[in-house]
Parts: C-alpha cells; structure tokens; sequence
C-alpha cells in the first residue's frame, strides 16, 4: 500500500508542480469554452441553412457534415496544425486545437439541430406562414426553440464530448492539463500529477455527466 501511495498519491511531489496544473486546467477550460459556443452557432447554422431545403446548398452542406464527422479529431488537428503552413497559413497550438474541435463538433452540432428542426410538426411552419411571418423568421422564432427542446439531450451529451477532446491539444504541446501533468510528471519521476490531472477532470465533468444522464431519462420519459 506504501508503496502505491509513493507512486501515485506522493503529496510533496504534487506541491511542486501544482502550478503547472493550474496552468493546464486554465488552459483547458478556455479551450472548451471558447470552442463550444464556436461550435454550436456553425452546427446551428448549417441546420438553418439545410432547413430552406435549397438543393445544392444542402448537397454541400451534407458533404461537409460527412467529411468532419468521418476524420478523427486527433487527425484533423494534425492535418490544421501541420497541414495548413503548406498553404500559407500558420496557426498556433490553441488556435489550431480550437479550429480542429469547432470543425469536426460543427458536424455532429449540425446534424442533432437538424434532427431537431425536422421533429417539429410542419404545421408549425404553415401555420406561423400564414400568420405572415418570414421564412427566416419561422425558423428563428417558432421552430429553433422547440427543436432545442426536443435534442437538449444530445446537445448536452455531445457538448460533453467536446470539452473531453480539449486534450488533443497536447498533441501540438499546447500546456492544457494533460500536456501539464506530462510535464509535470518528468520533472518529478513520479506519476502523481497524472493522477491529479485524472481527478480534475473526474471532478470537473462528473457533475455534467450526471446531468446529461437526467436530461437522457426524461426524454425517454417524455417519448
């Protein structure tokens, strides 16, 4: 038992290098929330846009929900990160982690708004058309706030997703708190801040974790 406390529980090691967590975690929740918001208002686009049923303009919408949804995460960000400067643009760690994040979240984002805007009845539309409301103006105003409702789950759940793929940053040696703790553990030879870094993330993503577990039983409930 000493022994497993030395190696992964070592209180003295961990108060060395604590500021390097701090520094991670400050890293990783910018990251989330700053690719977050960025990812829901491009996957709520695209499902606005796919709503007017123009086709072509669908047709590229679709391909682009394909195409980011089918790279792994991980592979998109090195194809950003190391890909773009082959064509004149250089992106730095974060910008290129969020760029990776917001594109291939974009395409899961896209399609739940989508299945969202396509369970409201098509009486709603009719019905807000007659009354003279424009056509973007049904979408904004009558039908987005009931396909939220109908996908807060999924939304939640895949929002959840997101924040885990922030330490794909570690890939590109952005300092998020996986990258912290990796550091942090050379400098101590010791794997307790990996173990730190485990708990901060247990921590943090537990309590939502718990919630998008709720939101998924009362759908189930309200179906």
């Amino acid at each position: 038992m000493q022994a497993l406390l030395d190696n992964f529980a070592d209180f003295d090691a961990l108060m060395r290098v604590y500021p390097l967590l701090l520094q991670g975690l400050l890293y990783t929740v910018t990251l989330a929330l700053v690719a977050l918001p960025l990812g829901l208002l491009l996957g709520l686009s695209i499902a606005v846009a796919y709503s007017f049923h123009h086709r072509w303009l669908n047709v590229a919408l679709l391909v682009h929900i394909d195409v980011f949804r089918a790279f792994p995460v991980v592979v998109l960000l090195i194809l950003v990160f190391y890909g773009l400067p082959f064509l004149g643009l250089t992106l730095g760690g974060f910008a290129a982690a969020v760029l990776a994040i917001v594109l291939n979240n974009s395409g899961y984002y896209g399609e739940i708004f989508r299945a969202g805007i396509e369970s409201v009845p098509r009486g709603q539309y009719e019905a807000a058309r007659a009354l003279g409301f424009k056509p973007l103006h049904v979408v904004l105003y009558i039908v987005l706030p009931q396909a939220v409702r109908n996908v807060l789950a999924p939304l939640a759940s895949n929002s959840l997703e997101l924040v885990k793929t922030t330490s794909i940053g570690a890939l590109v040696a952005l300092p998020e708190l996986l990258r912290s703790a990796r550091v942090a553990q050379e400098q101590t030879y010791n794997p307790t801040p990996l173990m730190a870094a485990a708990v901060i993330f247990f921590v943090l993503l537990y309590p939502i974790a718990r919630w998008v577990a709720r939101l998924e039983r009362q759908a189930l409930v309200a179906r």
